[in-house]
This record gives structure tokens, sequence and C-alpha cells, in this order.
């Protein structure tokens, strides 16, 4: 199975006509074959869309649910523990308790693992989710599942990026320091907007009119005088687990990474801008609104990079 999701990839970065190797490309063309998932829920390994809520769980009715996204690529589980020690961390933000420790989830995701072929590239997602309470989720009540599933690593070819007139909430106004499912409707109302005006992810600012990122992954750019810059960390988005392991690689490598406020204006002048996110890890923009980029050569490092660690994790 995960040998046919790659085969789909390869053959959407190879066709040459635009840009097909998309996202949507490839999601549209795995709809339309077996993809495999395994969910461990309850004690016991299933395959398929296991059902987990009843029509009064707090999670289904009032959005009391986190989740975290890790990577298993060939066997190779990079930064998994950090993913899993935010799941629980986004669980209490949100007044739940996730049910495992950080050693029992990552037992879990070994044995699950080890049930898909050894060149698998999955996406590992723990979920905790409230199950009793009314407005108020009852914390020690929660649910723990965690669901394996084939998700190649999507080809590096580049996106195009719109601007969104959807905002980032400010700290105050949502969880916004949690991995909460909540947050994702704004996203992907974002993401809806941009696409209705021909672009494949949205860029969104946050609530003073500064960069905040992607509609659902971290955004770096190089400076059209060279420099590398990402949005400075302000709550109003998640600090990803990859954008950190991407900087610290980077200046691995002697190359320093600005976190500072950004203009807008600044991404119609860049020499590079490029994502960084658990489902594609390093993704080049090629094209932000009018602004048409390469695919340059600190995003492919970067990508290089991050390779490399996950074959030494």
């Amino acid at each position: 199975m995960a040998l046919l999701m790659h085969e789909l990839a390869m053959v959407a970065a190879g066709r040459g006509q635009g840009n097909p190797a998309t996202l949507d490309w490839i999601c549209n063309v795995a709809a339309t074959k077996e993809t495999m998932y395994l969910t461990y829920f309850n004690g016991q390994w299933a395959e398929g869309n296991v059902p987990l809520y009843g029509a009064m769980d707090h999670s289904l009715w009032l959005g009391s649910s986190v989740f975290d996204g890790a990577r298993s690529l060939a066997g190779k589980l990079p930064d998994l523990r950090p993913h899993l020690e935010r799941v629980i961390s986004s669980a209490d933000k949100l007044g739940l308790a996730c049910p495992l420790s950080v050693d029992e989830m990552e037992a879990l995701v070994h044995e699950g693992v080890a049930k898909f072929a050894p060149d698998a590239e999955l996406y590992v997602r723990p979920l905790v989710f409230g199950t009793e309470g009314f407005l108020i989720p009852v914390a020690e009540k929660s649910q723990f599942a965690l669901t394996l599933f084939d998700a190649p690593l999507p080809p590096f070819v580049g996106f195009s990026a719109g601007l969104s007139t959807m905002r980032r909430p400010q700290p105050s106004m949502a969880p916004t320091d949690a991995k909460a499912s909540a947050l994702y409707a704004n996203s992907t109302r974002a993401m809806r907007e941009v696409k209705a005006r021909g672009f494949e992810q949205a860029i969104m600012l946050d609530g003073e009119g500064h960069v905040a990122e992607f509609g659902a992954s971290n955004l770096f750019l190089v400076t059209a005088d060279g420099k590398v810059v990402t949005p400075r960390l302000n709550g109003t988005f998640l600090a990803g687990i990859t954008r950190a392991r991407v900087m610290a690689l980077l200046a691995g490598v002697g190359i320093e990474v600005e976190e500072r406020t950004v203009d807008e204006a600044e991404l119609r002048t860049a020499r590079e801008i490029f994502s960084t996110g658990n489902y594609g890890k390093v993704t080049p923009c090629t094209r932000y609104e009018d602004h048409v980029l390469e695919v340059g050569p600190v995003a492919s490092q970067a990508r290089e990079l991050y390779l490399a660690f996950t074959q030494a994790a």
C-alpha cells in the first residue's frame, strides 16, 4: 500500500504540465485508491476508519480534541517524542488529560509502524478527546486514539500561495498554544478563500497585520538581501517542531535564521519562500500572489539536511 502511494507521488512529479504535483492533486488521486488506516483505540488495533465518538461526546459537540502529527519514513521516526510530549501539553491546555504517558505512546507507535511495509511513509496521529461534561469537559474521562496511515512525503516541486483575509487569532481569543482541532476551522476557511482565487495554500497574517504562517505550516523566507528569516513566535501560531529542527540544522551548517516581525511586502520581493511542517517537512513555495520564485538553495539544503537527520534518527 505504501508503495502504491509512493508511486502516485512519483507520477505526479513527472507529469510536467504546470505544477500538477500538488498536495491537492495527490490527495485526489489517492482518494480513488485504497489507503491503509490503522488505529489503536480501547486496547486494540483495527483497520479502516474506526468509529470513536458518541453523539453526545463533548469533543464532537463542543470541540474538545487535540492531536499531533509525527512521521515514520521507512521506519525512521524523527522527533517522535517531542510530538508526543506536545499532545499531552495540548490536552492539558484544553482541560483534557491524556490517559497515556509518552513512553506508552512511543511503544504503541513502534508497534503500529511494524504492521506496515518497511518502506512505508506514514503519518502518525495521536488524538486526545473529551467524552463527558457540559460545556467544561471532564478531564479524567478523556480518551486516546492513535492512528497511522499511508501518507507519502510530497515531491519537492513547489506550490502556490495567496494572501488570505483571515487572521490568526490572538492568544486571548483561542487556544493558540495547543494543537487543537478547533483551530483548523479558521485555517481551512483561509485555504478555501485562496483556492477560489487559484492558489494552493494560504498565507495568514496575525492580528497586527504581520506575517504569521501558512494555513497549516510555518513559513520561512530568504529576503531580497539574502537573509533567512522566519516570523517570530508571538503566540498567534504554534511553535512548530519541524520549524525548530530546521532552524537547528541550518545553524549547524552556518546559516543563521532570524526570528523577527515580517511585513507582508517582504514576501513580494523574497528570493525564496518555503514551509516547514510535519506533513511535507520542507516544501518550497514557487509563487506568492503574482511573485514567481525558484526552488532556491536554502530550501533545498534545508530539505536535504532534514532527510539526512531522519536517516540518522
